[in-house]
């Protein structure tokens, strides 16, 4: 009988799991403004119900994203809106949840002539990841305006973000294309060098976007997707959709709170360029199936040059969740 008793009250002291609750729910992103949102989730217990432990992994580069994606170590990430519709061509098991991010890279310059992207015709221009997502929309551009590559505009390629910040810090470039929090950081940086000529926040590409492509002037870069076999729980996914929209509205505003988060999670990043690059990338959240037309419409205008970057085809309506 105490055996029994023992038993009974053992288990009282244990956590009662129903069946859609998760131990573990593991969520990623790179050090930007669209993994914020996560941020937040993980800090206010958003998704407490479904999940006794959600942790975050942090991922710098493609190749490090890539191998979280083939280990299966994550359910969701932050991520380019490219890749999930990629990846959904190539048969992974993906679903697009949100986009947030409709403007993150900047145009930064040296030079106080610059205005705007078109004060560029024949000057150099470093882009880091020329053959992904920064590298592929100034190409789209370029087209766009009937520009040459290495003739109306001279692209230096950058290994990453960092790369391209030290050039012009060092003086080894007059322009570059930056996403947030990169130009916060470089900016606050420069300042901090004694003697160093100023540098300008130009223009969003966003802005250039709006007016090269008028039919098209959203730009729908990033958002949040899930992988994996958490794919196949649809309620789930609504319900991570859902928090990560409203941890956006409250990043938004509350920007200086939302830094200070954002700083414990990426402590080599002060609050005061996390609360920048908050204030210049502004998150708007979206659920994707809300905005399809939008990302089809993206799709389309990357298929013409680079058809390998989504996969070869304009993903199906299987690739939103819903």
């Amino acid at each position: 009988m105490r055996f029994f008793i023992f038993g009974i009250a053992l288990s009282l002291s244990l956590p009662i799991l129903a069946d859609s609750v998760r131990a573990t729910i593991t969520m990623a992103g790179p050090p930007s403004v669209v993994s914020f949102p996560l941020f937040r989730m993980i800090e206010e217990h958003a998704l407490k119900a479904q999940a006794i432990d959600v942790r975050f992994q942090l991922w710098q580069n493609g190749e490090q994203l890539r191998a979280l994606l083939v280990s299966e170590h994550i359910d969701f990430t932050a991520a380019p809106s490219h890749l999930p519709a990629n990846l959904y061509n190539r048969g992974f098991p993906v679903r697009l949840l949100t986009i947030s991010a409709w403007g993150v890279h900047w145009l930064v310059s040296r030079d106080p002539n610059v205005h705007n992207f078109e004060d560029l015709r024949g000057k150099e221009l470093v882009v880091p990841l020329r053959h992904d997502m920064p590298g592929i929309l100034i190409d789209r551009l370029l087209a766009a305006h009937g520009w040459v590559a290495g003739r109306d505009l001279v692209i230096q390629s950058a290994r990453d973000f960092p790369s391209a910040v030290n050039q012009l810090l060092s003086g080894q470039a007059e322009n570059a294309l930056l996403v947030e929090p990169s130009v916060s950081i470089l900016l606050a940086r420069n300042a901090e060098q004694p003697g160093a000529a100023p540098l300008y926040r130009v223009q969003s590409l966003q802005a250039f976007w709006a007016t090269s492509f008028p039919e098209q002037p959203q730009l729908p870069q990033a958002g949040l997707m899930a992988t994996g076999k958490i794919i196949q729980d649809s309620a789930l996914l609504l319900v991570v959709a859902q928090a990560y929209q409203r941890a956006s509205v409250w990043c938004q505003d509350q920007r200086h709170e939302c830094a200070e988060l954002a700083h414990r999670y990426l402590p080599h990043l002060s609050v005061a360029a996390l609360e920048e690059s908050i204030k210049y990338s502004p998150l708007d959240a979206r659920q994707a199936v809300d905005v399809q037309q939008q990302l089809e419409a993206f799709y389309k205008l990357l298929f013409v040059q680079t058809p390998e970057l989504i996969g070869g085809r304009i993903p199906e309506a299987g690739l939103y969740a819903r």
